[in-house]
């Protein structure tokens, strides 16, 4: 990668930052800027570091240039009483953006209290429900995403798997915990989506290669067993666990069970329903006899809206591709894949699946321009490569679980059972078809920790999608769970 160049202006002590660079082998570069904030009506002064750290081979050559964003309330003597907390969402190949300009951090983007975008050019605010009040937060963009690379003749493809991305982001946490002298603060993992995935299995990995001991995680959308998600002939787990949340989108849309008013009553039929009659159905496959199809196939359509006709041809197994283009298709509307209460509208109606996820679309440009705009003008970093915002990180490479599902729940457990002090809060959206939550659910219940340890592991639960926060409603309920959490995770 060729050098960069940061101009910053100074004014005698009150700098708007510095910055620090090593040469085009192994550069890095750092740029340390002052900030405020009021959040609960408290100000907070912080810092912020804004630059890369280099990540070595085993020879100490540079690997890789890994991309990051640290905050750090000012004043604070003794780092055993300040918690901090690693920060990445997932993809894989997604930057940590999303949380960063959408929850965590100490400016946002501003949505509508839906969460749909306002009219460009969009608005970075104040965060009034950043996590900054009770953590630092060190933000981190893993290999091919945002502005991380690897270094100068390096591969790609020793970033892009499950087991090389544990390494390489488990390789920056404890050089960034080092270099900050933050080894004797509590410590915290905030994931989303494929980052549940990293998150759980950098649990494990942290306590057994350098023995860091986390006291909390925080699972935001989770996926912890691919079993759960993938939906092929001979697995039905996923027509079991999405289920429910096909229903509450259907819910949503007045497709079904409109007779409830409010939707957690209707979700607990729902369920119960999937678990007992549903999930038997499945199980016995082609004995399943006529009268059973029928009820299956009556009930199946009272909850989520499709037809019993179209139900039957699916074989009693609903897909989700084909579900966000069929809901709303008399309409010749879509819904979204990460949040089911966004529409959208394609040129054939008659598709099998929908051409875009409105859910995405909606959120994706104001988001870009946020982070994009902020680390320039605000956080004074200057980098002219392109911030990845997606879809860089391939192939992906899953060799340590061929021929099987990728299962870090039990990475999660065994560090649970090692470290019985970690404690792990879920955050789950009823409209988010990318995790849902029924499979979370499911997952957790077959974790099979210590009867004493079962306690350590909550979920609180948004009638939103996959990015919750993005609802105005859920952000402010998120911000308190969070807090209760942080507070459990510290002292209990």
């Amino acid at each position: 990668m060729k050098y960069k160049f940061l101009i910053i202006a100074f004014l005698g002590l009150t700098s708007i930052g510095f910055a620090q660079s090593t040469d085009s082998k192994g550069k890095e570069s750092l740029s340390v800027t002052p900030h405020k904030i009021v959040i609960a009506g408290k100000p907070i002064n912080y810092t912020t570091h804004t630059g890369y750290m280099i990540l070595p081979d085993e020879k100490g050559k540079p690997k890789g240039e890994m991309f990051f964003m640290y905050y750090k309330k000012d004043g604070v003597t003794d780092p055993s009483t300040r918690p901090l907390t690693f920060v990445f969402n997932g993809g894989p190949g997604s930057p940590s953006m999303w949380l960063h300009m959408g929850m965590l951090g100490p400016r946002r983007i501003a949505m509508t209290d839906f969460g749909g975008p306002t009219i460009p050019p969009y608005k970075v605010v104040d965060n009034d429900y950043s996590w900054l009040d009770i953590t630092d937060m060190i933000f981190i963009d893993p290999i091919m995403t945002g502005y991380s690379r690897p270094s100068d003749g390096v591969d790609k493809k020793e970033f892009l798997g499950y087991e090389e991305d544990i390494e390489s982001v488990g390789a920056f946490i404890h050089m960034a915990t080092t270099r900050f002298e933050r080894w004797n603060s509590p410590k915290f993992i905030a994931g989303e989506s494929y980052g549940t995935i990293r998150a759980s299995g950098l649990s494990s990995y942290l306590q057994n290669t350098y023995g860091m001991y986390l006291n909390g995680i925080v699972l935001i959308s989770a996926v912890l067993n691919w079993e759960t998600e993938v939906l092929l002939p001979g697995n039905d787990l996923p027509a079991i666990t999405y289920l429910p949340t096909f229903c509450a989108i259907a819910w949503y849309h007045k497709k079904a069970g409109t007779q409830y008013s409010d939707l957690k009553p209707f979700l607990a039929e729902v369920e119960k329903f999937a678990m007992g009659e549903y999930a038997s159905a499945l199980l016995k496959g082609d004995k399943m006899t006529d009268a059973e199809k029928k009820s299956i196939a009556e009930k199946l359509s009272a909850f989520t809206g499709l037809s019993q006709e179209y139900i039957a041809q699916t074989n009693y197994r609903i897909n989700i591709r084909r579900f966000v283009k069929e809901l709303l298709r008399e309409e010749h509307k879509t819904v979204g894949r990460l949040d089911g209460r966004f529409t959208g509208s394609d040129y054939d109606a008659a598709g099998e699946s929908y051409e875009f996820d409105p859910a995405n679309n909606a959120i994706m440009g104001p988001f870009a321009m946020a982070i994009n705009d902020y680390i320039r003008r605000e956080l004074k970093y200057n980098e002219d490569n392109p911030y990845y915002t997606g879809g860089r990180a391939r192939p992906w490479n899953y060799s340590n679980v061929q021929n099987r599902f990728l299962n870090v729940a039990e990475s999660l457990r065994s560090a649970m059972h090692q470290n019985p002090y970690l404690k792990v809060h879920i955050t789950n959206g009823y409209y988010d078809l990318a995790t849902p939550y029924f499979g979370t659910d499911y997952t957790v219940n077959h974790m099979f920790l210590d009867k004493d340890l079962r306690g350590h592991v909550t979920q609180s639960f948004y009638e939103a999608g996959h990015m919750m926060y993005i609802h105005k409603p859920s952000i402010i309920k998120m911000k308190k769970d969070i807090e209760d959490f942080y507070k459990r995770a510290t002292t209990e």
